[in-house]
């Protein structure tokens, strides 16, 4: 269960970096109260992935799904430049979050 609460923090980690885009400097209310509430989700499910999960591997995970995910969102959502070497090295980092998966 812990690694279904470590990816769901991760999901929730990229919705806090949106909403904390949207909220163009925690200017804007409801998206700096949904940054607010998502942070506080993917913090509570990343200290339950803890429990069980080694702190380096749990904390890793966590920040490269976020990381993915919020580039992928830019790409998207957002307009963001998708050359390449970006996507070449976004694969690099998933396959390291797969690999630090197997090892633990």
């Amino acid at each position: 269960m812990s690694w279904v609460y470590l990816i769901m923090a991760g999901l929730f980690e990229v919705g806090f970096a949106v909403a904390l885009k949207q909220s163009e400097g925690l200017s804007k209310l409801w998206p700096s109260l949904m940054f607010v509430f998502l942070g506080s989700c993917s913090f509570f499910l990343l200290t339950r992935a803890m429990a069980s999960i080694p702190l380096g591997t749990a904390y890793a995970i966590w920040t490269g799904i976020g990381a993915v995910g919020t580039v992928l969102v830019g790409i998207l959502w957002f307009g963001d430049p998708a050359g390449g070497l970006r996507l070449l090295f976004l694969a690099l980092l998933l396959c390291s979050l797969v690999g630090l998966k197997l090892v633990s």
